[in-house]
């Protein structure tokens, strides 16, 4: 188990530096570009297939204890330590990565996107899943940073190389957004570190914010709560998303959709709840109220785009839709309570899945028809995929509802966790001020119910026009790359204790001080 997780984490980096050197002979088949995509497939498959593995292997009577741990001195004047571990609250975050990511090089396989050399986008590819799992493994908050800016370089350069229009622009906005929240939150963490005279997180979340005092928790959670907002993105540090969603090739979008945002989430939950409990229980209902005006924002920006006439990008729209759902994730997290804090983490899993689905379907209807406007593609009588392509159009569907939090699938029950949350929240909070903001997210969910029923109609029906060449269905490798999502999206939505039973032991014994 221990080098199970390290194998996950370090295996990436390795496989990114062999994409650049020149394949063996044996090895380069009949096309060298074709070599390096089967190369970063066979990577990412390890990968998953040890967080697969990892997973079986976990202690699951015990989800509230950190596992397969590795604890080594780093740096010992300031107690830096490359600590490892998983319990309940990481594992599923690092399997879906895992997932993710190979389905992402299994996709670029056979679709690779428009732009410079393979060898470079499959090492950037391999380089982001190694700083996305190792933040979701890591336990020392100075290796927490260091994996979380690990990811930024690599996402800049898939989006300013290999993305469509306006890619220059949206990228240098990506990494100047997230740059920035990031200096701010590194000051954060070391004012814990060295308030405190450790950078341990087990440790730290062990304390339960007894070794600092109010100011300095307070403090604390301001720097590094802004640093991790813009990367989750809450409103109003979002707007890096849309555009950098817009211009990202679909992998990219798939990628940033479907894990990056996570990472700013996770950092909420780990790291501010149980290390600076007072600071949180300070900005607790600030941090409700911009999740719920993010609800309902990316909700009306979504209609607004749907809107006929207005010109509305498809990816666009989905971007704006992530801002409303990890709304809800906030909104959990704000309320801390166990039923909040897992309804989040819920949310979070079945954002990655549906929306990772999405963006994937997109894409590959933005492949087939040339544009992803909304305006082009309804025309006068609809793009109607129902007719020209049933089963795409009936995947796009499926994701839909999925996304608009339809009873059976998985968005269904993080949305409603974090609203119950919401109704009851922790002792101290003012349980007024959270039932106005559980009616406002309440409402954000008919807004996501609407656009998202004016996105299949516009796109999936309308009357079947005759065109020179019939519009292709879903293909081999399109199927390959996205029954994982929708298979894991209807096992979420009518078994939601498998991933729920992970999580409430290990949420429990973070909210109570690290006492199971």
């Amino acid at each position: 188990m221990q080098f199970l997780l390290a194998f996950i984490v370090v295996v990436p980096l390795i496989g990114a530096v062999a994409a650049l050197l020149p394949a063996p002979p044996g090895l380069k088949g009949t096309s060298p570009d074709h070599a390096v995509l089967r190369h970063g497939v066979t990577v990412t498959g390890a990968v998953l297939i040890a967080a697969i593995v990892l997973a079986v292997g976990f202690d699951h009577d015990h989800p509230s204890k950190m596992q397969a741990t590795t604890d080594i001195s780093w740096i010992p004047a300031l107690d830096v330590r490359i600590h490892l571990g998983i319990d309940g609250i990481s594992l599923p975050l690092l399997v879906l990565t895992a997932l993710l990511t190979f389905l992402c090089a299994l996709y670029s396989y056979f679709k690779m996107p428009e732009g410079p050399s393979p060898k470079a986008f499959v090492a950037l590819v391999l380089v982001l899943e190694s700083g996305t799992l190792a933040t979701f493994a890591v336990l020392d908050l100075l290796l927490f940073f260091l994996a979380f800016e690990m990811v930024l370089i690599p996402m800049y350069f898939l989006i300013a190389r290999w993305g469509g229009a306006q890619k220059q622009a949206a990228a240098w906005k990506f990494i100047l957004y997230t740059l920035l929240g990031s200096v701010i939150m590194l000051l954060g963490l070391l004012l814990i570190g060295l308030k405190s005279g450790t950078f341990d997180m087990v440790a730290l979340a062990t304390d339960n914010g007894r070794g600092l005092t109010s100011s300095v928790q307070v403090i604390a959670v301001l720097a590094i709560g802004i640093g991790l907002a813009v990367k989750t993105p809450m409103w109003p540090l979002h707007s890096w998303l849309p555009d950098a969603h817009t211009a990202a090739p679909t992998v990219g979008s798939v990628l940033l959709a479907g894990v990056l945002l996570k990472m700013g989430t996770y950092g909420f939950v780990r790291i501010l709840l149980p290390i600076t409990p007072n600071g949180m229980h300070t900005f607790a209902p600030y941090l409700a109220a911009f999740a719920v005006v993010g609800i309902v924002y990316g909700s009306l920006a979504c209609l607004a785009l749907a809107r006929p006439g207005s010109k509305g990008d498809l990816k666009r729209l989905i971007a704006y839709s992530s801002v409303g759902h990890m709304g809800f994730v906030l909104l959990g997290i704000a309320s801390m309570t166990p039923t909040g804090v897992n309804g989040a983490l819920f949310a979070n899993i079945a954002h990655g899945l549906i929306t990772g689905l999405l963006f994937f379907l997109v894409g590959a209807v933005k492949d087939r028809y040339g544009t992803a406007d909304l305006d082009t593609l309804s025309g006068a009588t609809g793009a109607a995929l129902y007719g020209r392509a049933p089963r795409l159009g009936g995947l796009l569907a499926f994701a839909a509802v999925a996304s608009l939090g339809l009873p059976g699938l998985a968005g269904f029950w993080g949305e409603m966790l974090a609203l119950f949350g919401s109704f009851d929240p922790a002792d101290g909070l003012s349980r007024p001020a959270f039932l106005t903001y559980m009616s406002i997210a309440a409402f954000g969910t008919l807004l996501t119910a609407a656009y998202m029923l004016i996105v299949v109609r516009r796109v999936c029906m309308g009357e079947k026009r005759a065109e020179p060449q019939q519009l292709a269905d879903v293909q081999t490798y399109e199927f390959a790359a996205w029954t994982p999502l929708v298979a894991l999206t209807v096992l979420a939505g009518l078994w939601p204790a498998v991933l729920l039973g992970l999580t409430d032991p290990a949420v429990q014994k973070l909210l109570a001080g690290g006492k199971s």
